[in-house]
């Protein structure tokens, strides 16, 4: 019983982290139909930037951890409005350049990362409290994975409410239904396609200084690593569907998890088991649209 729930609470908490990595895509390509092949570099950065910050201000202290999680939040948002801005915004509904440019700017960010911080992993400590363990149903649950579970929670809740109850909110959907309506109108789209992209660098980044939590390290492959996993959920979950992606990111992460301790570790051959039986039964995922 004991293993169980140590699995379950574990895979939930890997679950909020491919959901913070996988609702930036579902959003960018669900509303924009942008193929962002370097997203993982936003989580990459954020977690690279959240160490160093952490690491001068007492990586073990709160004060540490938080400014970490705002600086990772900031970094991933700012390298995400400049991609869309520099890169993307000429290249709607032009898919292989898109493919073709994101994926350049997911290796050069790499290779630089390499060139700054080095191959090697760096290895993270938090606050104490996150070091620990809580006991449930005999059970020794890591915190971090508390942690995890509940920034993901906050991340969808505002997500949802940003789409659903704000101007701008209402402006994306609008220019993705018929973008030359709203352009018409006077409204600059531009912008609010920017902002989507920030909103998934922001998700990124703080997925990045959590999951540097929750693995003990950052290296450079780490968000593209990650961003594997995240495409996954994302065709699983249906592209567009945020409520989708979150409960395809918990699925994956169960099964891998599952499947890991029980399956003689064949959680990833388990997730592409998975990914194959969405697309030959449900190609639009879980919660899509059937086209």
């Amino acid at each position: 019983m004991s293993t169980v729930v140590l699995l379950l609470f574990t895979g939930v908490g890997l679950g909020a982290i491919y959901f913070l990595v996988a609702s930036g895509l579902s959003l960018i390509y669900g509303l924009m139909h942008v193929l962002n092949f370097a997203h993982g570099v936003f989580l990459s950065l954020g977690a690279f930037l959240g160490l160093e910050v952490a690491t001068r201000l007492g990586a073990t202290t709160w004060t540490g951890f938080a400014v970490s999680l705002l600086v990772g939040a900031l970094a991933g948002a700012i390298f995400a409005a400049l991609t869309e801005r520099v890169l993307v915004q000429r290249l709607y509904e032009r898919h292989i350049e898109q493919v073709l440019v994101t994926v350049g700017l997911g290796l050069a960010a790499v290779a630089l990362f390499d060139g700054i911080w080095g191959t090697d992993p760096r290895f993270i400590s938090g606050p104490a409290w996150l070091d620990r363990t809580t006991h449930i149903l005999g059970a020794n649950v890591p915190n971090d994975r508390f942690v995890a579970i509940g920034v993901a929670a906050l991340v969808l809740m505002g997500m949802v409410l940003f789409l659903q109850r704000t101007r701008y909110g209402m402006i994306i959907r609008a220019g993705v239904e018929n973008r030359a309506m709203v352009t018409a109108l006077g409204i600059d789209v531009r912008t609010a396609f920017t902002l989507v992209f920030t909103i998934g660098g922001i998700a990124a980044g703080l997925g990045g200084v959590l999951a540097s939590h929750y693995f003990g390290y950052v290296s450079p492959l780490l968000g593209q690593t990650l961003l594997i996993f995240a495409f996954i959920v994302t065709v699983i979950g249906g592209l567009g569907s945020l409520t989708g992606a979150a409960i395809a990111s918990v699925l994956v992460a169960l099964l891998q998890q599952f499947a890991n301790y029980y399956l003689w570790g064949t959680g990833d051959l388990a997730v592409v088991v998975l990914l194959a039986v969405v697309l030959l039964t449900r190609p639009s995922g879980l919660m899509g649209r059937r086209a």
